[in-house]
């Protein structure tokens, strides 16, 4: 098993990064949206987390920078129909803690927002992996202020996930003063088209 790939970054493109290493090998390593986001730009050194996944039509190597997202993934590949491609599409669009949280919490409107995952899907990953995630700490998520429940609860009304709603609430939140629950909930909706 390859469990780090140390060396220059050598070139970014799509999720694929190439890592070379001291020895001369190029290492293309498939990254989370989130990994690739905070990665530095091409030539400075990067050191990654991988897990190599075997299969028939190739070998595949994942990378993440945190030894915590690396287990998150695995676990997820334990689950029955989930797929490397599905379990990575998972990470980059939930994020390793959101993740863990929304199978532990059998938050199935979370899961069911990533594309290629229905909600017998997300029924099943919750069943299977809901006790996996035990030893695995998260982050604390947090709460919008009580005064924005309201703009959360019209937010999920209109179809959001909880914990889109809330994210893109406690954003229009940041980007200025309260205001009343509407002006919350117009700041909320353009963060949310924003990022479609």
């Amino acid at each position: 098993m390859i469990a780090t790939v140390t060396g220059l970054l050598a070139a970014r493109e799509g999720e694929t990064v190439v890592l070379q290493t001291d020895g001369g090998v190029g290492y293309a390593v498939t990254v989370p949206l989130g990994v690739f986001e905070r990665l530095p730009e091409p030539g400075a050194r990067v050191s990654l987390y991988t897990e190599l996944v075997v299969r028939e039509d190739g070998w595949s190597l994942f990378g993440f920078d945190r030894a915590a997202d690396r287990t998150v993934f695995q676990r997820l590949l334990g689950a029955s129909g989930f797929g490397p491609r599905l379990a990575l599409a998972l990470l980059s669009a939930l994020g390793p803690d959101r993740t863990v949280r929304s199978i532990r919490e059998g938050d199935l409107a979370a899961l069911s927002t990533v594309s290629g995952i229905g909600r017998k899907k997300a029924e099943r990953l919750v069943l299977e992996l809901r006790d996996r995630f035990d030893d695995v700490s998260v982050a604390p998520v947090e709460r919008p202020a009580s005064g924005s429940s309201q703009a959360v609860r019209a937010l999920v009304g209109l179809g959001y996930a909880p914990a889109a709603a809330e994210d893109a609430v406690r954003g229009a939140l940041a980007g200025g003063p309260d205001g009343d629950t509407a002006a919350v909930v117009r700041r909320a909706l353009a963060g949310l088209t924003g990022k479609k």
